[in-house]
């Protein structure tokens, strides 16, 4: 259990300093209300706020401590590195090590170039297949969430759902003339003035809602047809799913793959990779220019590649073990006190819809998000001592450090928190 005591001090000192009083709008707590925790550490599965309370922990920084908060070989890693310096603007021999093991272990992509972040990511990528293919028209699916990139915050999920917006002040209508806006899961209409269509292939940032069947391969014939490149946008999915991703996991080949958060094992870093002819483009060797001082920096490569170390077979069967029992756990909880909730889940990602059904559009996850159920179940759970995302677009990332225990009390929270909510909407 927590205490009764409160961050709002330090929220408070925050706001005088920070717009919001946080760098990142969902840490706010606007669409659950309340004053948010501010953390002091963590380790394995869990995190302690500045009061002294601890929780276990399923954000994990939204996604990129697979392995744990403070793994010891991640640790050690950036250690390591730190004591030979934190940035030199030159290349480094981690950097070659971090992209051949991107390379080595994603089917069909040959080079990749290092970024500092997600949104880096799909910025460039979607730069460069507007360079490779010389047009100008980009077509995404209404709920994915690409970064905060002018043109890729059309019809935005996480983050600016969270926020209850539908795009952004601050961007100009030019700035999105060129996105076209699709719902997920329904292949769009493509012709020669398309450059890309970049996608989520288990959409994350709406919930979780997984692809249906067939639909990446026929999104993949698509672009074919039309000429277009496909860039999947793996910031979440990339080395969750499974080693190799969503080509991996659907047999789907992109064009251009994104990735951030777990090649850097907690740190910042990005990535975004294709077919060594479409790289090729980029400078130094072609005219799409991209660059960042930071870029391949010794700290993110370290930890990338100490998180990547750990990632064997073995791994990936006990992680989606975890979330196999944490999804059966909370499930059958909800059954028994006769709560509508679903829990879809792919590989080690897991989601939270209070309805009846499994939405398979953003249109129908934004309905069960805003039937106003999941703010109350945030903070009893949170009460509880189980940390879940301050937002109903976001989602569930189980750990290695995750045990038994955690789950077993998992459910135990879900139980209060679901007679929570039953007491207070009857």
């Amino acid at each position: 259990m927590t205490s009764k005591t409160s961050s709002q001090p330090l929220f408070l000192r925050a706001q005088g300093v920070i717009p919001g009083g946080v760098n990142s709008p969902v840490r706010a707590f606007g669409s659950v209300g309340g004053t948010p925790y501010f953390v002091s550490h963590a380790k394995g599965s869990h995190i302690w706020d500045t009061e002294g309370n601890r929780y276990i922990d399923y954000v994990m920084s939204y996604g990129p401590l697979i392995l744990g908060h403070a793994h010891p070989a991640v640790v050690d890693a950036v250690t390591e590195a730190a004591q030979g310096g934190t940035s030199y603007g030159a290349p480094t021999e981690r950097e070659v090590l971090l992209a051949e093991e991107l390379c080595e272990a994603i089917p069909g992509m040959e080079m990749v170039r290092l970024v500092s972040s997600g949104t880096e990511a799909t910025m460039t990528a979607v730069r460069l297949a507007r360079g490779a293919t010389g047009r100008d028209i980009v077509v995404k699916f209404a709920g994915c969430y690409h970064g905060h990139a002018d043109f890729l915050l059309a019809a935005g999920g996480s983050g600016v759902a969270n926020q209850g917006l539908s795009g952004c002040d601050g961007v100009p209508i030019n700035a999105v003339a060129d996105t076209i806006v699709a719902p997920y899961n329904e292949v769009p209409e493509l012709d020669e003035r398309v450059a890309a269509v970049i996608i989520e292939p288990v959409a994350a940032n709406m919930g979780l809602v997984a692809p249906e069947p067939d639909f990446l391969s026929q999104l993949r014939a698509a672009c074919d047809k039309a000429g277009a490149l496909l860039i999947f946008d793996e910031v979440i999915t990339g080395f969750r799913l499974c080693r190799g991703g969503a080509a991996e996991w659907f047999g789907v080949q992109p064009d251009l793959w994104c990735f951030g958060k777990v090649i850097g094992g907690g740190l910042p870093v990005g990535a975004f990779g294709g077919k060594r002819a479409i790289m090729e483009y980029l400078a130094p060797l072609g005219g799409v220019y991209q660059a960042g001082t930071l870029s391949g920096n010794p700290l993110a490569t370290a930890a990338g590649l100490a998180t990547l170390g750990e990632l064997d077979a073995k791994a990936y069967e006990t992680l989606t073990d975890i979330t196999t029992q944490l999804a059966q756990t909370i499930t059958q909880t909800f059954t028994e006190e006769g709560i509508a909730a679903v829990l879809p889940q792919v590989s080690s990602l897991l989601g939270l819809f209070f309805c009846d059904t499994q939405p398979k559009s953003f249109a129908e996850a934004d309905g069960a998000a805003q039937n106003g159920l999941y703010p109350p179940f945030f903070h009893a759970m949170l009460e509880e001592g189980i940390a879940l995302a301050p937002g109903p677009y976001e989602i569930l990332f189980p750990s290695l450090a995750h045990t038994q225990e955690d789950i077993a009390q998992t459910a135990d929270a879900a139980r209060q928190a679901a007679r929570s909510i039953k007491a207070t909407t009857s």
